[in-house]
């Protein structure tokens, strides 16, 4: 069954097993038709740099060239660059990026922007369907498609917009981590005249230096090496494998997503802002003294469409999506972010200070508690009926926007369904270390309690 692959923001899965010539071909074709049903003359296709990426690009070819849209190719470059292309002169009307994110080297998938609205949710399960009624059907190799240079276009965007970074004598390291970003980051830096030590920036599908996840700790150890080894270097930034994602850090702090959000919106004026579910109580406190904050469900492609609907200038997840519409167009670009975190260096934000300026609080890192796909929405629905029928004391006030968020003053609790993988996540935020162990405890508890009623039932 291919249901798996159909997750809430896109589709992904394993190469060979999910993901293979016959579903990639029904998906390419499905897509095609769908996109022309909904007006789309053409569409712009990339990839990254995962080791599956061109065998699936010319499946997905194929079934494109079947139902008959136009196909552009703008090869191997990251996700924001395929987003890029639907607003760079309006040529084109929709776009797919192939790319497996974050994820292990044996995962891909597709990224689907139609028009400048993502592909996703209740759109893309149904999609699903008309997939399953192909998955049979002759679709013959077409790998026709004309090549189209966005690369350069964006690297020339860029360096339009940050013209007053060049010759910046800032010395500071990036991590590409053999993903794609490595592509658009030697000869933005190299145009600019940056003083960047650049790491791993030779795109290699098989991540032979470390996994394409910088939010794990151990996938930073090679470039906090090298801040602590040249003490007139101050910062770093690393991207994910198809950098939509960025992290910024220095020798002795990691910048969360959050966290950057709120050093953006100081260079903002009257800032309207977003953050998600899982952000600190910080973020939500601090930007509120300055500017307009909301909070929204997880995820790009929910984040994408609450920001058009309250006309947001900024937003971030956690995990280092960051969202600018201020000076840009909306959607999660990590390359941008990082030339905008420059920006506040140039401009003599001490980016480390201002974070510990802020109330002292306590945060767990995401805890995954694996739970069965077809129950990890129940368990949540169960879980927060027990909160609204007082199995948890001292709870001021439970938000149900995305699973549920327990503020009890002191401190704060997630648990929410994972829309990508079998999991439930948690975190937990507090004034001490103790009440955050504290929150910790009493929530995971009452979730093993649930747990075991609903195996017993």
């Amino acid at each position: 069954m291919l249901d798996v692959i159909f997750r809430e923001y896109d589709i992904r899965g394993l190469y060979g097993k999910e993901l293979h010539e016959k579903s990639v071909k029904a998906i390419g074709f499905c897509l095609g038709q769908t996109m022309l049903e909904k007006g789309c003359k053409n569409v712009s296709v990339g990839y990254d740099a995962r080791y599956s990426a061109k065998e699936l690009f010319e499946y997905l070819l194929s079934g494109l060239n079947k139902a008959g849209i136009k196909v552009y190719d703008i090869g191997l470059v990251p996700t924001p660059l395929g987003y890029f292309s639907l607003y760079e002169g309006l040529k084109f009307d929709a776009n797919i990026m192939i790319t497996g994110s974050h994820n292990p080297k044996d995962y891909n998938g597709f990224k689907i922007t139609i028009g400048k609205e993502s592909f996703f949710g209740a759109e893309l399960k149904e999609f699903s369907k008309e997939v399953y009624k192909h998955l049979d059907d002759e679709i013959e190799d077409n790998f026709n498609a004309q090549k189209y240079d966005i690369l350069n276009l964006y690297v020339e965007f860029m360096l339009q917009q940050f013209s007053f970074l060049k010759d910046f004598h800032y010395k500071f390291a990036i991590d590409c981590g053999n993903g794609a970003a490595g592509v658009v980051i030697e000869p933005l830096i190299k145009a600019l005249n940056l003083k960047a030590h650049i790491m791993f920036a030779n795109p290699d599908g098989q991540f032979p230096n470390h996994a394409p996840d910088p939010t794990e700790e151990q996938n930073l150890e090679a470039v906090k090496n090298f801040l602590n080894q040249n003490e007139d270097y101050g910062l770093a930034f690393a991207f994910d494998g198809d950098a939509d994602r960025m992290v910024a850090l220095s020798k002795s702090h990691v910048f969360c997503g959050d966290e950057l959000c709120y050093l953006f919106a100081k260079n903002i004026p009257n800032p309207r802002i977003l953050g998600e579910v899982k952000c600190s109580k910080n973020l939500f406190d601090e930007v509120s003294k300055f500017g307009t904050i909301f909070m929204s469900k997880t995820g790009h492609s929910n984040i994408k469409k609450m920001m058009k609907e309250k006309n947001i200038d900024l937003a971030a997840e956690v995990s280092g999506h960051i969202f600018f519409k201020h000076r840009y167009f909306g959607y999660d670009d990590g390359i941008y972010a990082f030339l905008r975190a420059l920006e506040l260096v140039y401009k003599g934000f001490d980016l480390e200070g201002m974070i510990k300026e802020l109330p002292k609080l306590y945060t767990t890192p995401e805890i995954k508690l694996p739970v069965n796909e077809e129950e990890k929405f129940k368990l949540v629905d169960e879980f927060k009926k027990a909160v609204e029928n007082g199995a948890l004391q001292d709870v001021k006030s439970l938000c149900e926007i995305d699973g549920a968020r327990i503020d009890f003053g002191y401190g704060w609790a997630l648990l929410r369904a994972s829309n990508t993988s079998p999991y439930l996540i948690t975190r937990f935020e507090a004034i001490s270390l103790e009440k955050a162990n504290e929150l910790t405890n009493k929530v995971l508890d009452l979730f093993e309690q649930i747990k075991l009623k609903f195996k017993n039932e």
